[in-house]
């Protein structure tokens, strides 16, 4: 509420809270905190990131929390905090946030409070608004038993879209696994979902409803950050001398796309996280940001800058209604590589960032040195978060720190084939375990072909 009042300006905020056992309570807590200080409080219950989001434009407010663990397991949970339409805390807010809560000198006053039970039917009419696709789709829609179970459906049946649903019954236990678009249990099981209704495609979507994972009609799964590429080539192509924004762990298709350069595409790479791409995107007045990991921020008139798993999963089938094409045929016909799951080894929060430094520091020295990586020298090191080093054959790998977890990611791109692949990730991976500072992965590489 201080903030708000000291910084934003502001004096209502938009409130809202994810699906767990402990959510609504200590969203409780916040509509007492925030009335203590003479804040304004509009309450809209149970929704998504996404839908917060929305809320602030639909009450113009320039501040909102979200109460919400995301994808992380049972235990955690957080608050992300809007400053600004389509904006939030980066490092630099939250620095100043942090100080004035260990300063202790807060704003007093008497609040109100607002409860608003309508924003959902307006979340779901904005987005249909879009206009409703043209062909049949048959969809299968997977929320893993979390929040985005309760909303995400019925925004594709009104879309048109015939709906087979998969674990969209909320469950704060979440039984199978993590609604988390990159985890590989989650995305195996959208896949055989898929291949089992004869599916046009599969989407799942996170824990917060801000994130999506796609399966195409072959049951495959297919990394947000291609699909981000082909909806890039869909939309640039009327938006023509525009940036698009991508994140460190995306493929490097983007820098070398024919239909991107003919639109005189900017490519631009930024550091991984939400708060990070979106204002890059807004600084750029880019036509879309992508990461890899689902979160996809697209800019009028397809969406308003924000990252929505449910409003990109729309215009992704608005894009297979105009194509007139299954999805597999459009994945099959961009150029062949071969890439990682994101891997999260453990590393604590207090040495994460020094076991970069270190390994990055190591990657400079090959650089310089012109020691090679699965039998390729580097040519270029992107160290705007961690290090991504880029081979001669612009296959890379990459490591970086988690910003929300303690612990490192890990991935890499062949160009060359799922040898090279094998050969970039293990050097990574090589080169961590020598730190002594990491421990157990979330999820490891499948075996290497022929080895036991």
């Amino acid at each position: 509420g201080t903030f708000m009042r000291d910084v934003l300006k502001e004096n209502r905020v938009v409130l809202g809270h994810d699906f767990r056992s402990y959510s609504q309570e200590m969203c409780r807590s916040m509509v007492v905190g925030l009335l203590s200080t003479g804040a304004h409080v509009i309450d809209i219950g149970l929704s998504l990131t996404p839908m917060v989001y929305f809320a602030q434009y639909h009450f113009g407010c320039k501040a909102a929390m979200q109460v919400t663990a995301s994808h992380n397991e049972n235990g955690w949970t957080g608050i992300k905090l809007a400053c600004g339409l389509s904006s939030t805390l980066g490092p630099d807010g939250i620095k100043q946030f942090k100080e004035l809560v260990y300063g202790g000198k807060f704003a007093s006053g008497q609040g109100e409070y607002e409860s608003f039970d309508g924003l959902y039917d307006l979340f779901k009419k904005d987005i249909v608004s879009g206009g409703k696709l043209r062909k049949h789709i048959k969809l299968v829609v997977a929320a893993g038993n979390g929040t985005a179970g309760r909303f995400a459906p019925e925004v594709f049946r009104e879309m048109g879209c015939d709906v087979v649903e998969l674990d969209c019954t909320p469950d704060w236990t979440f039984s199978k696994h993590n609604p988390n678009p990159e985890d590989l249990k989650f995305l195996h099981s959208i896949s055989e979902a898929t291949k089992e209704a004869k599916a046009d495609l599969g989407i799942g979507i996170d824990g917060d409803g801000d994130r999506l994972g796609v399966v195409d009609d072959k049951g495959r799964e297919i990394f947000s950050d291609k699909l981000g590429l082909l909806m890039a080539r869909w939309i640039c192509k009327d938006h023509p001398n525009r940036a698009v924004v991508i994140d460190v762990k995306s493929t490097g298709l983007f820098y070398d796309d024919e239909t991107l350069r003919a639109a005189k595409t900017k490519v631009v790479t930024w550091k991984t996280g939400h708060s990070y791409i979106k204002s890059k995107v807004a600084e750029e007045n880019a036509i879309a940001g992508f990461e890899k990991s689902g979160h996809w921020f697209l800019n009028a008139p397809y969406g308003r800058a924000y990252d929505d798993g449910i409003t990109s999963s729309a215009q992704l089938l608005r894009m297979l209604d105009d194509a007139g094409r299954p999805l597999s045929e459009l994945v099959d016909n961009l150029p062949k590589t071969w890439q990682s799951p994101t891997l999260s080894p453990y590393c604590a929060d207090n040495v994460k960032y020094d076991v970069v430094d270190r390994v990055t520091a190591q990657y400079e020295a090959d650089f310089k040195a012109g020691k090679t990586i699965a039998g390729k020298k580097i040519k270029n090191l992107v160290t705007v978060n961690g290090v991504r080093f880029i081979l001669e054959n612009s296959s890379w790998g990459l490591v970086r720190a988690s910003s929300n977890k303690p612990c490192l990611v890990v991935g890499g791109e062949s160009r060359e084939s799922l040898d090279e692949l094998y050969d970039i990730v293990e050097h990574a991976q090589a080169r961590l375990a020598a730190t002594g500072q990491v421990g157990d992965y979330d999820q490891q590489m499948p075996p290497r072909p022929g080895k036991k």
